[in-house]
């Protein structure tokens, strides 16, 4: 009975240890002079908590998102681990923990938590929690070897979806369907998708194979309009020219019924409300610095209205991973090293990437 008891006492205790265990990791890190670069360095996560799990990353995209918080735009946070683009397989659950378990694959998405009790979360509106949390920005992030998650806001991603290409769904994805449903788009409308990167690129597919709109894109890069009619837009427009506006009004017989602006430029949103047709919604995602001019007499007249949209609810990414497994999505993705990942930065501040850049951790791993 002895014997028994202290073999019970000593699985307890190196449970614990376990468990609470610190872990050094390689991740991207926001600099001190938040410069909009990150640095590569080794870091040390705490032990999980209650209701924490700890997630082994397999891929992390990276987002323009991760840009903002590198420069410092919301707010400088020094020493940060980027990343909310990340999927991985969970090693280690907490305590309270009942929804995962070791080896589910699940997202770490910008969306990191919430208090779960305000009248926001309360009313399906979660993403607008004034107590949330943000992965890569108020929390470490997912651009590292491990990642710490509150488990019940860590949604799986189904075995059948490419955990490479569940990265763009988990943020890119997930924030063009939301705002799809915000602009109430509708089948056989007009959408239109300002910006074909790699938010664009989803929002084509999304609002013509599942909510069977039709589809106009704006963008200035010939080779992301290509990219854009190859995945299904009906009409393509070059913003470069002088009559950009004119072509997809005439293009939709009209204006379009909703615009989802993705393009991290003021001028886009401006250009975005002139092309809608009356009744028409703007939904604005991309954060540009400055102020968008709204035509008030447009406005008045045509009866436009306006709205934000940050990013889709748990239930909104566990939809948008359905489509992904589904086939009705598909993001364009290449890999890189994290080791690349400034040079990738550089690439995405010019403008030259076509979908989305991924960081495999699966090969720089012991």
């Amino acid at each position: 009975m002895i014997s028994r008891y202290n073999e019970l006492v000593r699985k307890t205790i190196n449970s614990f240890i376990k468990k609470r265990r610190f872990i050094m990791v390689k991740a991207a890190v926001v600099r001190p002079n938040s410069d909009g670069y990150v640095d590569i360095k080794d870091v040390t996560l705490r032990p999980i908590r209650s209701n924490e799990a700890l997630v082994k990353v397999e891929y992390c995209g990276l987002c323009h998102t991760d840009l903002h918080v590198a420069s410092g735009d919301f707010g400088e946070v020094p020493g940060r681990i980027i990343g909310h683009e990340g999927v991985g397989r969970v090693t280690q659950i907490g305590e309270n923990v009942t929804n995962l378990k070791i080896g589910d694959r699940v997202s770490i998405a910008w969306f990191y938590s919430a208090d779960g009790t305000c009248k926001y979360c309360v009313t399906g509106n979660e993403t607008l929690c004034r107590n949330v949390k943000n992965a890569g920005y108020t929390v470490d992030g997912a651009m590292a070897e491990e990642c710490i998650v509150d488990a019940k806001y860590a949604v799986k991603v189904p075995e059948g979806l490419d955990p490479v290409e569940a990265t763009s769904l988990t943020c890119a994805g997930v924030t063009t369907y939301g705002a799809l449903k915000i602009g109430d788009t509708k089948p056989g409308e007009w959408t239109q998708i300002v910006g074909a990167g790699g938010l664009g690129n989803l929002g084509v597919q999304l609002a013509h194979n599942v909510f069977g709109a039709k589809v106009v894109v704006t963008d200035g890069d010939p080779k992301k309009l290509e990219a854009a009619k190859e995945n299904g837009a009906d009409l393509v427009v070059n913003r470069h020219d002088a009559d950009a506006t004119e072509q997809v009004i005439k293009g939709t017989n009209g204006g379009v019924h909703d615009s989802i602006v993705t393009a991290v430029s003021a001028q886009a949103f401006t250009n975005a409300v002139n092309a809608l047709e009356p009744n028409g919604t703007l939904v604005a995602v991309a954060l540009p610095k400055g102020d968008m001019a709204l035509n008030i007499d447009k406005t008045v007249l045509d009866g436009i209205k306006v709205a934000g949209s940050l990013v889709g609810t748990r239930q909104d990414l566990r939809e948008t991973f359905d489509f992904g497994a589904q086939g009705k999505v598909k993001p364009i993705v290449r890999t890189e090293k994290l080791e690349n990942i400034n040079k990738v930065i550089d690439e995405m501040k010019a403008g030259k990437i076509v979908g989305r850049v991924v960081f495999d951790f699966t090969g720089d791993k012991d």
